[in-house]
């Protein structure tokens, strides 16, 4: 037990020490070729900003620990912390030298150093993750875990636990007042036999064994037994909450006072930080958009507009935004002007569409405007599709959380747009499908995946899409 302790705390210092590998061997690159970028006073205090730099890792590293330890990890995750990791990192590190160092560092230097050494630890914790994952794969690092009680709620948390065999968890039975047809582990006994067997469990410091108690809170007497004997024992003793009848998500507790309060459902976007990152990336990307590419892109569709057809070169619609808020979405006009643009989608053989409004359409060229619903914070780059106020009224009653997709700001580009869910909506199915996407991306969100549907979008702009009308 005390070599496998050993072992694990190995692995820990690892990556750690992997970690500041990375660290000092970029260094070393830019103390050797970063000359140019690096005035020369500065060049000959670099042993100032090696200690400087590993000292702020450590503090970084240990205050925003890696997740690779984590029994169940994903690898946007471990890519988000370690970039989290790194921005402190860049943050605190780059003032500390400029105002250490006589020649402060120019921001050439910082933006030439920080986005590779991101790159180096992500793919040295992607590599120790793989690690980690076969070392459990191969029997190593297990955690035991014992299930008290047999509900449906045990069995989804069973497959939860051996889906993956990287996960590391060794679920030795379940103890209940009766065997469970539907839970295919060793019966161990009845309740009032979970002490006497926990008796027997060896306990690991390096992966203590882990109850899992799903008794009903009207056996309130058994399970505050179980948890002083876990406690005193160096047993973890965690609820598991029978709440698979109506819910089958992810959930967040809090507690309010003193009081736990559970959330029906957790949303990545609850958290500052999260909603700091998105709203930054948002104004920075439609900034840059706004005054590089839209000023001629904007001159070009607005001559053309007005030869080809009378009216405005902009449309704006009313919206439901975030929490429902109204507001006016911005786009080119696409269509003739008509009194039917509030209430009636558009279909691909539309009359209402004029001759450049459908290559508009089928570019998504009309949709560029929205930047500056994004600027103004009405909109995120990435979101759920706004739709018109009548179709919201409608669809919110005939389609179960339908409003989920308000609890975030609406999009440019989404989820559901880039996996199919464009155009016209015949069958109230396509909706639901559609609904069924942008709620998956409110309890999915990570700034990662806001980047891959932006890549997919500028994808399938180039190669075409047949709903895009």
């Amino acid at each position: 037990m005390q070599k496998e302790s050993q072992k694990v705390t190995l692995l820990r210092w690892a990556v750690i020490v992997s970690d500041l590998v990375m660290l000092n061997l970029l260094l070393s690159v830019f103390y050797v070729f970063g000359q140019r970028l690096v005035p020369d006073v500065a060049h000959e205090q670099f042993h100032v900003v090696y200690f400087v730099f590993n000292v702020i890792y450590l503090f970084c590293v240990s205050w925003k620990k890696p997740v690779l330890y984590m029994r169940k990890v994903r690898p946007e995750q471990i890519v988000g912390r370690a970039f989290i990791t790194v921005f402190w990192f860049a943050i605190f590190s780059f003032l500390t030298v400029n105002y250490l160092v006589e020649h402060s560092f120019p921001w050439l230097w910082a933006l030439c150093f920080y986005p590779p050494l991101w790159l180096c630890i992500v793919i040295s914790r992607l590599v120790m993750r793989a690690f980690i994952s076969r070392y459990r794969r191969l029997g190593r690092n297990l955690r035991s875990v014992v299930f008290v009680g047999s509900g449906l709620n045990m069995l989804d948390l069973y497959g939860e636990m051996m889906g993956d065999p990287s996960t590391g968890y060794r679920v030795l039975g379940y103890f209940d007042d009766e065997p469970a047809e539907h839970l295919h582990l060793p019966y161990l006994g009845k309740v009032n036999e979970v002490i006497p067997y926990l008796r027997t469990l060896p306990v690991s410091p390096a992966a203590p064994p882990r109850l899992y108690c799903s008794l009903p809170s009207v056996r309130a007497a058994e399970i505050l037994e179980l948890i002083n004997y876990c406690e005193n024992h160096l047993i973890r003793f965690c609820s598991v909450p029978n709440v698979r009848n109506y819910l089958r998500r992810s959930m967040r507790m809090t507690l309010v006072g003193d009081v736990p309060v559970l959330y029906m459902r957790e949303e990545p976007l609850r958290q500052p930080l999260n909603r700091f990152v998105k709203r930054l990336f948002d104004i920075v990307f439609s900034l840059s958009f706004l005054c590089t590419l839209f000023p001629f892109i904007y001159i070009f569709v607005a001559i053309v507009t007005k030869i080809t057809s009378p009216g405005p070169v902009f449309f704006k619609q009313k919206r439901n935004g975030l929490n429902g808020k109204e507001f006016y979405c911005y786009k080119f006009r696409s269509m003739k002007v008509n009194r039917d643009a509030d209430t009636v989608q558009a279909t691909k053989d539309d009359p209402r569409k004029t001759k450049f409004g459908n290559f508009l359409r089928k570019s998504s060229i009309d949709e560029l405007p929205q930047f500056i619903n994004v600027l103004k914070g009405d909109m995120s780059v990435v979101g759920p599709r706004p739709h018109m106020l009548k179709h919201t009224e409608e669809y919110s009653a005939l389609i179960n959380k339908y409003m989920v997709r308000h609890f975030i700001k609406p999009g440019i580009t989404g989820w559901a747009q880039v996996n199919g869910c464009r155009g016209e909506t015949k069958e109230l199915s396509q909706m639901e499908d559609r609904i069924r996407k942008d709620i998956w991306y409110v309890e999915n969100w990570s700034f990662w995946l806001d980047l891959r549907i932006i890549y997919m979008t500028v994808r399938n702009a180039i190669h075409g899409e047949d709903n895009a009308y």
